[in-house]
């Protein structure tokens, strides 16, 4: 049997776009260790902001970073290569501290700071609230592109979460880009419903220019993001509807004690129509 630490960090690590505090407290009221239990669930956090690709404003900024296993340091800190920043994160309130220069040591340096400069112009016209990053991988002869998208909206019941992940190798001039593009929502007025949905990415990318891989990026994303409207809208047709109510509503409260002369009860009860 699980221990209630394996069940309260697979709660963590489960948790919804924008509802890890909402977890969190859950878990607390749900386990006899009450808030002794988040010492424990320390690599659950960590894990959770890492796949999440959480982000955290950098001490004295507005400017939001994101956290990753790509361009973790040691003991906790991260860097951020377009502030030229480290930081320190704590993973159970996703906050930063300690912010220190980071120089970035890359052979790639130059193709990186090209990345993020064309990768924010596609972030800023396509996701708003959106955070991205790129970062040397593989000892230096890859780089790994990032890019995260929240929408809150708690008033009405709903949260999302757009993430892509791509990793490029630049050890010569022609490559593929490799990655998935993973959407979560989640909506729970009077309900529960999910969307987690994963597309794999595969992109041939004839010249490691910025230009050319964020162009080829933007049209991958663009036909993905058209092909879940395409699918809404059949499930809808489909799906949906046939779980719609089969019944039509009157607005008149039923006589229970005439419901043996309605069809329905006479057909409920085996007997016969009139």
């Amino acid at each position: 049997m699980a221990s209630t630490v394996e069940l309260a960090s697979s709660f963590i690590e489960g948790a919804p776009p924008g509802e890890l505090a909402d977890v969190v407290a859950d878990v607390q009221a749900l386990t006899s260790e009450g808030e002794n239990i988040i010492p424990s669930l320390l690599p659950a956090f960590k894990r959770y902001n890492e796949t999440q690709l959480a982000t955290v404003k950098l001490p004295g900024s507005s400017q939001e970073v994101i956290v990753s296993g790509f361009n973790e340091l040691e003991n906790n800190r991260y860097f951020d290569p377009e502030s030229q920043t480290s930081f320190e994160v704590d993973h159970t309130t996703q906050t930063a501290s300690g912010a220190q220069s980071y120089t970035l040591e890359s052979e790639h340096a130059d193709l990186i700071k090209s990345l993020l400069k064309s990768f924010g112009v596609h972030a800023r016209e396509h996701y708003p609230n959106s955070s991205y990053g790129v970062y040397p991988i593989e000892n230096d002869s890859a780089v790994a592109i990032v890019l995260v998208a929240n929408r809150y909206s708690p008033n009405n019941f709903w949260n999302g979460r757009f993430r892509a992940i791509y990793q490029l190798p630049v050890s010569s001039s022609s490559s593929t880009l490799t990655g998935n593009i993973h959407v979560d929502v989640h909506y729970y007025e009077d309900g529960n419903v999910a969307l987690n949905t994963t597309k794999p990415i595969n992109i041939s990318i004839p010249s490691v220019s910025a230009d050319s891989i964020v162009s080829r990026v933007a049209a991958a994303e663009r036909d993905y993001q058209e092909a879940l409207n395409r699918a809404f809208v059949q499930t809808s047709e489909g799906v949906f509807k046939g779980l719609r109510r089969q019944l039509p509503i009157t607005r008149q409260k039923v006589e229970w004690e005439k419901v043996g002369g309605y069809r329905l009860g006479q057909d409920i009860s085996g007997g016969k129509g009139r």
